[in-house]
């Protein structure tokens, strides 16, 4: 461990760990000014690469743009920027800066980030309830209420769960509606031939 870690803030004298941490006034080796200096103790700890640490800058070795005091460990695919590990936002096999992720999801530049989803359980339900206010809408609305809730039936849901309880409501709805237009156009075919 390098123990010349802090400066003293008067003679900018380098020092040890020994006045570090002390709860009283402790005066600087060099100059004599009183010091209270509170380092948590991971400063202490050797960074070396891996899960349990990221390897600190060692001279030579690329920066992040971030955080200048840490190596770089890669590219942000977006700008370029030097990043390290805690600033890699890694997303579909590319690596992005926090910036760029930002920008991608503010803007749409990132095609698989996504913002927003269209909810087809919700259009489906829509299209089998809101037109039995007015009922002939629903010779129109119920097959296209059962096309949704079919065709879509496997199209990512909500980002938060929901079920499929929307999708089984819309096939059922439209299911009775379009019986019940079959009913009344069989009714009324029967009807006219009987007058006929």
């Amino acid at each position: 461990m390098n123990n010349a870690l802090i400066q003293c803030p008067a003679c900018r004298a380098w020092l040890t760990e020994g006045p570090f941490n002390q709860p009283d006034l402790v005066p600087c080796p060099a100059c004599g000014v009183p010091l209270q200096t509170t380092v948590f103790p991971s400063f202490f700890l050797k960074t070396s690469a891996g899960p349990g640490g990221e390897t600190a800058l060692i001279e030579g070795e690329s920066c992040c743009f971030f955080h200048p005091q840490k190596k770089a460990v890669l590219p942000c695919d977006g700008c370029g920027r030097f990043l390290c590990a805690l600033c890699d936002c890694p997303l579909d096999g590319r690596h992005y800066c926090p910036t760029c992720l930002e920008t991608g999801r503010t803007k749409g530049k990132i095609k698989t980030l996504e913002n927003e989803r269209t909810l087809y359980d919700g259009i489906a339900l829509s299209l089998a309830i809101l037109p039995m206010l007015i009922f002939y809408f629903t010779v129109v609305t119920a097959p296209m209420a059962l096309f949704v809730a079919i065709r879509y039936w496997n199209a990512p849901r909500s980002i938060v769960g929901r079920t499929r309880i929307r999708f089984v409501l819309a096939i059922l709805l439209a299911l009775m509606q379009i019986a019940g237009w079959i009913t009344v156009i069989v009714f009324v075919s029967t009807r006219h031939d009987h007058h006929a």
